[in-house]
């Protein structure tokens, strides 16, 4: 039977699978490790190292000849992934010694060593289930976590012990709470000291947040899980961070500042031990410094907004003679800064920081907004942009050398001193062909999606945006046109545009839907329609728009506010409440719900249930432990008392990453229905 391209592109994870990922390289600079499956319809992946020298790969370790059953991970490690947005099975994720004479991974909830020297992998007895082992720098012990205890075990497999236990079944050691994970990106919960004598350790009390619980209607017997949400305005979790010998010592930090709320991260190095924290507004981010001894603290950093301030991956971080790395915004513009002093130049804007290989920092930033380009910082050299091709650019690098991961509109490379690491993915059968605007006033960046072969007829739209602020969507990277290339070729003028409160346009930009963010949604995709009609001979008549998560909530906003313009609307996972959705996130855009409400009554969509006029599809995971189905179930709810016809598809199972099946085919199904298209 012919395969689909809207299942091919399920079952190839968007033609990701087969891509080497989670690279690192070895402290001298010689080897890559990374993982990568088999093939591009593989999902398990495997251990790899390349030589740099000859371009040799060797395998290190395969789930499968280890007898591991790659898809059985523990529900702790299944909520890592989850919240990684990782669909991948098999190896996870790994670690290694500074002397990179063990490797340690998680496979089929079992902890596995591997010696890269000699080929062997060694199965080590620890308490099973377990997530996020972690090699200590010094190669003789992995620290790891069973069922909310943090424990340690010997490389040699020896004395496996608990090193923090929790006092009650509300608290964990060694985690990542919710907020922390799904909206800091910081998914780790301890940290080693450079001289493996200790370990920084987050504890969470869990016992003031909300439980929420998630059932399956598609597995009746199974009960529903239970999960700590906090929703906006509700109570988080007690964070705090501790230092425990190996021992079993410890002492507890203390921050010395009563507004702090959340752990951001940890960073010990041989400078030290770094803490950044932020207050519940989260007007504040402030670095401390901690005596590991003693717990006390005192304050390296700080930086204030009346908004937010922003969290940038991949910093603090500190060069070899100890400066430190961080960034700032001073005049519109997201600079690096080094011991406090901005070293980019204005217009350049900080996306994230690699690290750093002696004095020389790696960092990705953006001058144009579609392209993102890896960067060195020196002191000797200034800034100096190391990509050239248009494209979403990022890097390591570690004793001079550094890996280029490039993906442009012609593909997706990963490149190490004149050698390639080998792609396995599928190669898509449909390229996808983008034409650039700037659109309108606001020079919205917006990407044009015409059907293969177009002659010039008069089109359809498809609206195609995500608009939310975790990410671009109208960027250089090939990968996010796969769907809407097909949808094009379908018939449809896709358009994808970014509009304001995206990144990589400047901190003024993200910060203009502070209190406000569903008009400004509105109005950018209007203003880019109109200036792609200018262009493009559409009917504006039969305008549809889709999208998932945030993309879904902007697609069941259009139809809802603006009926005028938007005919049609396929919403996945889409936030309908702002009180459902997390803390960290929500009240970082709207503020806290239980001092001024009304953002959240404003950009909600239950009080609009009454005024649909035009067809809308909504698609939410039953498992969504993100957007929880309560979104699309209290939307539906509200639409059914005001007589609102409308389409629900469930989706069994599936979490808030979309599901390895073809859902694109009953969008177009719908899509054409309601905008009469034959």
């Amino acid at each position: 039977m012919p395969v689909s391209y809207p299942g091919l592109l399920a079952r190839t994870q968007r033609f990701r699978l087969g891509r080497p990922t989670r690279l690192t390289l070895t402290p001298d600079g010689r080897r890559v490790l990374f993982l990568r499956s088999r093939g591009g319809e593989d999902p398990v992946r495997s251990l790899w190292q390349l030589d740099i020298e000859t371009g040799a790969e060797r395998l290190l370790a395969d789930p499968r000849t280890l007898g591991a059953e790659p898809d059985a991970p523990s529900a702790q490690e299944r909520i890592r992934r989850e919240r990684a947005r990782d669909q991948g099975s098999g190896i996870a994720a790994y670690s290694f010694d500074s002397a990179v004479r063990v490797i340690a991974c998680t496979l089929s909830q079992g902890l596995h060593v591997v010696g890269p020297r000699t080929g062997t992998v060694t199965e080590l007895p620890a308490r099973t289930p377990l997530t996020d082992a972690t090699v200590s720098p010094d190669g003789d012990l992995v620290a790891y976590v069973h069922e909310n205890e943090l424990r340690l075990i010997g490389t040699d497999g020896s004395d496996d012990r608990a090193l923090a236990s929790p006092e009650s079944p509300e608290v964990t050691y060694g985690l990542a709470e919710h907020v922390a994970a799904e909206s800091m990106e910081r998914l780790r919960g301890y940290w080693w000291s450079p001289d493996s004598a200790r370990l920084a350790v987050a504890r969470v009390d869990n016992a003031p947040v909300e439980v929420w619980y998630l059932s399956d209607p598609g597995n009746p017997a199974e009960p529903p899980t239970a999960q700590r949400y906090p929703a906006a305005g509700t109570d988080n979790a007690l964070v705090s961070l501790w230092v425990y010998a190996t021992g079993g010592e410890r002492v507890e930090v203390d921050f010395g500042w009563d507004d702090y709320e959340y752990l951001v991260d940890v960073v010990w190095d041989g400078h030290g031990l770094l803490a950044v924290l932020q207050n519940r507004p989260q007007t504040v981010l402030r670095i401390v410094a901690v005596d590991p001894d003693t717990g006390a603290s005192s304050v390296v950093a700080e930086s204030r907004d009346e908004a937010w301030t922003q969290i940038v991956p991949g910093v603090p971080v500190r060069t070899a003679s100890g400066a430190l790395v961080w960034t700032a915004d001073v005049d519109d513009t997201r600079h690096l800064t080094v011991d406090g002093k901005p070293v980019t130049p204005p217009g350049l804007q900080v996306s994230e920081v690699h690290g750093a290989d002696g004095e020389t920092v790696l960092f990705s930033a953006q001058e144009e907004p579609t392209e993102r380009h890896l960067w060195t910082w020196s002191p000797d050299d200034g800034a100096t942009r190391i990509t050239t091709a248009a494209g979403w650019h990022s890097g390591i690098r570690t004793a001079g050398t550094t890996v280029v991961n490039s993906a442009t509109l012609d593909g997706h490379t990963i490149t190490v001193s004149g050698r390639t690491v080998k792609d396995l993915s599928v190669r898509s059968p449909l390229v996808p062909s983008v034409k650039w605007m700037r659109a309108g006033e606001r020079e919205l960046r917006t990407a044009v999606v015409l059907p293969s072969g177009w002659a010039g007829e008069r089109l359809p739209v498809l609206m195609d945006p995500y608009g939310g602020a975790a990410m671009q969507k109208a960027v250089a990277d090939r990968d996010f046109y796969y769907a809407s290339q097909w949808f094009a070729d379908q018939g449809f003028c896709v358009i994808v545009a970014d509009g304001r409160g995206t990144p990589g346009r400047g901190p003024r930009w993200e910060r203009t839907i502070y209190g406000d963010k569903s008009t400004l949604l509105l109005e950018d995709q209007i203003a880019a329609l109109h200036a792609v009609a200018a262009e493009y001979p559409l009917d504006l008549t039969r305008v549809g728009i889709r999208g998932w998560s945030a993309g879904g909530y902007l697609a069941a906003l259009a139809v809802l506010r603006r009926p005028d313009v938007f005919h049609a609307a396929v919403a996945g996972a889409p936030v309908t409440d702002f009180l459902l959705y997390d803390t960290h996130w929500q009240e970082r855009f709207f503020g806290d719900p239980r001092i001024d409400p009304e953002p959240y009554r404003r950009g909600s969509l239950i009080d609009d249930a009454a005024g649909l006029s035009r067809p809308l599809m909504l698609i939410h995971g039953l498992r969504d432990d993100n957007v929880y189905p309560v979104h699309t179930m209290r939307l539906s709810a509200a639409l059914l008392a005001a007589a609102r016809p409308h389409t629900v598809l469930p989706l069994p199972g599936a979490s808030h990453i979309p599901p390895g099946t073809d859902l694109l085919t009953p969008e177009l199904i719908f899509l054409r229905d309601a905008l009469n298209i034959a």
